[in-house]
């Protein structure tokens, strides 16, 4: 998210949002604005969330807003309420509603407050707002957190983070378009992960164009002054040439805080989405009828599971559950004629983009995919904004896997694919960290040459999507075990399932020397990216950093919320600065017991040295175990070894735990 320093906060207090009191209950009378052809209005509902009451990110942008040279011809009509605080003379109490010119911002009407994560919030705002700011050509914009398709956007602090579910946004539209028949250029997110086929779906009867991200935004977010200033040199610019310019301009702003490497933002136009809806769906059909073939199911799963996927969905982080639409299409592309026809639309609909380099294989556009699902009412929300019966059925028999694993390609649920209603409640009782899709021919043990090792039955090598050894580190009393997390140091066959320990001894860690608990977040080209949960300058965050396996580089890149509870996704893009306080933080267990509890490292402050170490762990006493991975969600992990570290070798013990 933005962050803010006193200077800054001082700054907006005196020189930033000084609207008057008074109110305007007609639009524009003191300003030179008119509704002549060429001219634009940008609409923002700004729900400022904590975003605002943390960072000042909204009353930054409307800072950005007022400065940006937009010239006679274009104007934001912004509505502003949903967080607790404001860092500007914008009311916590009310909804308020602000036109901003080239003179600056006015407050033209206050209302009461009320949630912004309601459909009748946005409906009343988009009413209002074509009845009194009808331009030649009108933009909207969400701005505050995104979370996909399943929790949608804009989650109001003040109505215990209640947000806009994609089925809520279109009734809103339907609302308030559907008594004038008026159409945006462009409806866009500024906002993370809203890039998805479901969102452009609901979207497609209200708009000309989409623009929104893929992946997590940067704190940063849009670049307001750059908006306004190509309107105030380009009035009465089409809105497919001012979409580019939002995406230039956000990538560039992210360059410039060394947050270039994950961002991404896409320009999709809505006309073409009935021929990519309709490709998509028969594309879905293909891989549903033959789904009922095993070997033909578990490699699409998995090539799925392979496919680019978007805000985090790891143990640290949390599941966002969006997965790249372009990567699922092509993990089925062997088994189904229409593949490349949806390939082709989904090209067509997705008129430009920008990405980096961690998402080079991004198509611009996500859709849902259950790497990790979170109980029944994840998939009853997805049911209602899927854009295809046999996608949904596909998915259907997937979460299904995770209760009979054994006997998903024969589940039959042709129902759902004819539209009956699903029963998933059996997935709020399933242990994910206890599946059932992984058997064995030999369970896990030591061999006698010190290595330990298991083999996995033909089924449960069928059903296993990755294998990575999980590391704690006992303490001196032997009485608690503290995780380091997770390794991809394994040996694995994946021909006949064997697999065994390939541990090195070598760990991450602060320039201090305290070792990080440590996640995968991504495998890129030539690097990998991982994220560590740590307390900085108090506040529970996750420290993503970067292994250039390439240059033997660690370098720390920025510091992520993650996914929230309630299902938000925070904003990356957080740099450190000197003097920050870094905390470890690590899960653990009691070992006599099992009882999970909590450690915390020592305070590391932050010098504005990003790197990090690679070398050996401390010598003592470790536990090492498998955690495998299965393709429809869950996860097992195994009994446990003893090992001891001692001059750089590691020395399993015969003793499991």
């Amino acid at each position: 998210m933005k962050k803010i320093t006193a200077v800054f906060t001082a700054l907006i207090m005196t020189l930033g949002l000084c609207f008057p009191l008074n109110s305007f209950a007609a639009a524009g009378g003191w300003s030179p604005f008119s509704n002549d052809s060429g001219t634009w209005t940008i609409f923002v509902y700004m729900c400022g969330s904590d975003l605002e009451s943390y960072g000042a990110a909204g009353s930054m942008d409307l800072i950005e807003m007022m400065n940006s040279s937009m010239g006679n011809n274009a104007r934001f009509i912004v509505e502003t309420g949903g967080s607790s605080d404001w860092y500007s003379n914008v009311s916590r109490n009310h909804i308020e509603r602000y036109e901003i010119t080239r003179r600056g911002g006015y407050r033209v009407q206050a209302l009461s407050r009320s949630n912004m994560g309601d459909s009748g919030t946005l409906a009343d705002f988009i009413d209002w707002g074509l009845d009194n700011y009808e331009s030649e050509h009108m933009g909207f914009i969400f701005w505050d957190h995104g979370s996909g398709s399943i929790n949608g956007a804009c989650f109001d602090e003040l109505y215990s983070y209640d947000s806009l579910y994609l089925t809520e946004i279109e009734d809103a539209f339907a609302m308030a378009i559907g008594k004038t028949g008026k159409r945006f250029d462009f409806i866009g997110f500024d906002a993370c992960l809203m890039a998805s086929i479901e969102t452009a779906a609901i979207l497609q009867d209200y708009a000309d164009y989409m623009v929104a991200s893929v992946e997590s935004e940067s704190g940063y977010g849009w670049d307001y002054t750059a908006i306004g200033a190509y309107l105030g040199r380009n009035p009465g610019a089409p809105a497919d040439k001012l979409a580019k310019v939002i995406c230039d301009s956000f990538y560039e702003s992210c360059d410039l805080i060394g947050a270039a490497g994950s961002s991404t933002l896409s320009v999709i136009d809505l006309d073409k989405m009935p021929a990519l809806i309709s490709a998509f769906d028969a594309y879905a059909e293909d891989i549903y009828r033959l789904s009922g073939k095993a070997d033909i199911l578990t490699p699409v799963i998995k090539q799925a599971r392979a496919a680019d996927n978007y805000g985090g969905n790891n143990a640290s982080e949390g599941y966002a559950n969006m997965v790249d639409i372009g990567g699922i299409i092509n993990a089925g592309a062997e088994y189904s004629k229409n593949a490349a026809a949806a390939q082709k639309a989904l090209e067509e609909a997705v008129v430009y983009q920008v990405k980096g380099r961690d998402h080079s294989r991004a198509s611009g556009l996500s859709v849902y995919y259950p790497l990790q699902v979170r109980g029944s009412s994840e998939i009853e929300i997805f049911r209602n904004v899927c854009i295809s019966n046999y996608y949904l059925g596909l998915i259907d028999k997937i979460v299904y896997g995770l209760a009979d694993p054994l006997n998903t390609a024969e589940y039959d649920n042709q129902g759902v694919v004819e539209g009956q209603d699903g029963d998933w409640g059996y997935l709020d009782d399933i242990d994910l960290n206890d599946s059932t899709a992984i058997t064995f021919t030999e369970e896990p043990q030591i061999s006698e040459s010190g290595s330990f090792w298991f083999e996995l039955s033909e089924e449960g090598l069928q059903n296993t999507a990755s294998v990575q050894a999980i590391v704690y580190l006992l303490t001196d009393d032997v009485e608690d075990a503290i995780c380091l997390g997770l390794s991809s140091d394994v040996l694995g066959n994946w021909d006949n399932g064997v697999f065994a320990d390939d541990f090195d001894g070598l760990w991450f860690s602060l320039p201090d020397g305290q070792m990080l608990c440590t996640y995968l977040v991504e495998e890129c080209d030539g690097y990998d990216i991982y994220t560590s949960p740590i307390e900085l300058n108090g506040e529970e965050k996750n420290l993503r950093f970067v292994w250039d396996y390439e240059y033997g580089e660690v370098y720390m890149i920025d510091v992520w919320d993650g996914i929230e509870d309630y299902g938000a996704a925070g904003r990356t893009g957080t740099e450190l600065k000197p003097g920050d306080e870094i905390v470890p933080m690590y899960d653990a267990f009691i070992v006599d017991t099992g009882e999970d509890c909590k450690y915390y490292g020592e305070t590391y402050v932050y010098d504005g040295d990003p790197y990090l170490e690679f070398g050996p762990i401390l010598e003592g006493q470790y536990i090492y175990g498998f955690c495998i991975d299965d393709i429809y969600g869950g996860s097992l992990f195994t009994d446990m070894a003893y090992f001891v570290y001692s001059d750089g070798t590691v020395y399993f013990d015969e003793e499991l735990l």
